[in-house]
């Protein structure tokens, strides 16, 4: 059985649920409020807010039905409350329950692109996959568990982080069924450190223990938004040893990054290829919510141009990790996260355009 506990108080989905996962039970369910609009759809749809108040129903990724298995999704939100990985400012462990609060304003349609995942794919939130905060190593057995049966399944998850050690396991999970995968890195820190405290586990080497057992691709990696300051004069050596392609986070200055995301895509190709996103990557001043902030980083803008950049490749999985909510009470570093993991929905394959 699938190790998933429900996001808030209920698990929506089992048996007795309706056609194609909709539920038809319940004193206070928005998906009902939708009237004639959700028996004319097959796919899961978030509830619009023209027939249902916003703060009405279980916290879940945009008001998606919440269900404990990924039987019958595309593509699924899972979160992974982990923050025992974190070398500075704890509290990723509360990331993925506020993204999913502030992900209550994202709509259906992303007409920037074009994309309409929600009415190309079956799409639900799987809940937290339930970590053991006392023991890093057995967190990430968990993690890995997880993210087999779901891969396995056929469905794409799309991770709320919790810190960057986790993934490592996912990606573990991820290669058991792809092989070595390409992967798109952004993130203000390498993590390729090989210890620190005598430890190889934490989130400063979930790559470096990628490329210990093999499961990157390494002509087909690329880290983008890299700075801050160093305990070596070459902290790139070990990256750029391995094949990987590091852009600097002053090489994207006061530019856009569409000519870059060109070059990107004709690297990685149409073979498997993973995105992963540490909030951390983007400037301060537009997501102080972390626990290693940089200053001098990519924005918002920038962020958008590299995701809506994978579109047309073949995704295989995505995270958005390192929001630490308790440096942000506003919840705008949440809300940015919320609103990137819907760019990396839009961008998966098979979501139509118009």
């Amino acid at each position: 059985m699938l190790r998933l506990l429900a996001s808030g108080c209920v698990r929506a989905l089992g048996a007795g649920g309706g056609a194609r996962g909709l539920p038809t039970t319940g004193l206070c369910d928005p998906w009902r409020s939708l009237s004639s609009q959700a028996s004319d759809l097959p796919f899961n749809q978030p509830p619009s807010s023209e027939f249902v108040a916003r703060s009405v129903g279980v916290c879940s990724m945009m008001r998606l039905p919440v269900q404990t298995s990924p039987e019958g999704l595309d593509a699924a939100f899972v979160g992974v409350p982990l923050d025992i990985g974190t070398s500075n400012r704890p509290g990723a462990r509360f990331g993925p329950r506020r993204i999913r609060e502030e992900s209550v304003m994202i709509r259906r349609v992303n007409p920037s692109t074009g994309a309409l995942p929600f009415q190309s794919l079956m799409v639900a939130d799987l809940g937290d996959v339930n970590v053991n905060l006392y023991n890093l190593q057995d967190s990430c057995r968990l993690i890995r568990g997880a993210y087999e049966k779901i891969v396995a399944a056929g469905c794409i998850p799309l991770t709320l982080g919790g810190d960057h050690t986790i993934t490592y396991p996912i990606l573990q999970a991820v290669a058991k069924k792809h092989g070595p995968v390409g992967l798109v890195h952004v993130d203000a820190h390498m993590d390729t450190a090989d210890k620190a405290l005598g430890e190889k586990l934490y989130h400063g080497t979930p790559f470096r223990r990628c490329m210990d057992e093999g499961l990157l691709d390494c002509k087909r990696v690329v880290q983008i938004g890299i700075r801050g300051s160093s305990v070596t004069v070459d902290p790139y050596r070990y990256s750029r040893s391995q094949g990987f392609r590091v852009v600097l986070a002053e090489d994207c200055w006061m530019k856009s990054l569409v000519p870059l995301m060109g070059e990107v895509r004709q690297q990685l190709g149409g073979k498997p290829m993973y995105i992963s996103f540490d909030i951390d990557g983007l400037d301060p001043a537009y997501a102080p919510g972390t626990g290693t902030p940089e200053i001098a980083g990519l924005t918002p803008s920038q962020a958008l141009e590299i995701i809506r950049g994978c579109q047309g490749l073949n995704v295989v999985g995505c995270d958005l990790v390192e929001v630490s909510p308790l440096y942000d009470p506003s919840g705008n570093t949440a809300l940015l996260a919320a609103n990137l993991l819907f760019e990396m929905l839009c961008a998966l394959p098979k979501v139509k355009t118009v």
